[in-house]
């Protein structure tokens, strides 16, 4: 039986050096686990120009639980000190995927990024699921805010 408390998650390396870390939680409170970029230490670093973006390669591969997901967000600190950032956030890991994970970089700033091997590119949290099932209707029941899209309940 699985815990909505502490989930068991399987981690495989792939294609990892012997300096590789596990992901891990850096606090008690955290709620995500850091990822790390596995770039071939040959290379040791992946460039990201500014504007475009890189997938960029974590050396693990996780078995999450039928009714959870993984949620691949951005780490706080490297966006905001060198402006990148997960490009699909927050990327979804399906409980049914068996590949490496990857995470999708992309540098808003106006410099160079070099990106080094090992180092925290992004966090893994995993979340409950809900799945839905739907039901096809002529029309919807009617509310206060009804067919009002962008920007209609205001700024302030």
């Amino acid at each position: 039986m699985v815990s909505r408390d502490n989930i068991d998650i399987k981690i495989k390396l792939i294609e990892t050096d012997s300096d590789f870390i596990l992901p891990e939680y850096q606090t008690e409170g955290a709620a995500g686990i850091d990822l790390r970029a596995n770039i071939n230490t040959t290379i040791n670093s992946l460039n990201i120009l500014p504007g475009k973006w890189e997938k960029v390669k974590t050396g693990i591969a996780v078995a999450i639980p039928k009714g959870f997901e993984g949620q691949i967000r951005p780490r706080s600190g490297i966006a905001y000190k060198n402006g990148v950032t997960v490009l699909n956030s927050p990327g979804t890991i399906d409980s049914d995927y068996r590949g490496e994970i990857m995470v999708i970089l992309i540098n808003h700033s106006a410099n160079n990024y070099e990106l080094k091997h090992g180092e925290r590119i992004a966090q893994l949290v995993i979340s409950p699921v809900i799945r839905a099932s739907f039901t096809l209707l002529e029309s919807l029941d009617s509310t206060l805010r009804n067919e009002k899209g962008f920007g209609s309940t205001g700024n302030k």
